[in-house]
């Protein structure tokens, strides 16, 4: 299994617009990319602004379709203006 870990962290006041186009796109590859398997996106309790998400895909050849899905692309291009950095992280399931 291919994993993809995700952190965040968002300009404050752009939070309540982020937070939903995240769960959408969270919710599209869950429900129309078959490799992706889980897409769990997480907030730190003490920073609102800092947004986790922990991605499974089959393989890597999974993640890159979800790289090029067109939901992705739209919640990249909307949220681009609104993240202040953004880290990413890839790790084989053992």
């Amino acid at each position: 299994m291919y994993v993809v870990t995700v952190v965040f962290r968002v300009k404050p006041e752009h939070l309540d617009a982020f937070l939903p186009m995240m769960n959408a796109n969270a919710a599209t590859s869950t429900a129309s990319e078959p490799g992706c398997r889980q897409f769990d996106v997480c907030q730190h309790s003490d920073n609102p602004s800092e947004i986790f998400l922990y991605e499974l895909y089959d393989d890597r050849a999974a993640f890159d379709a979800h790289l090029a899905s067109a939901h992705f692309k739209d919640f990249d291009a909307a949220s681009a203006d609104i993240i202040a950095e953004k880290i990413v992280r890839v790790y084989e399931r053992l």
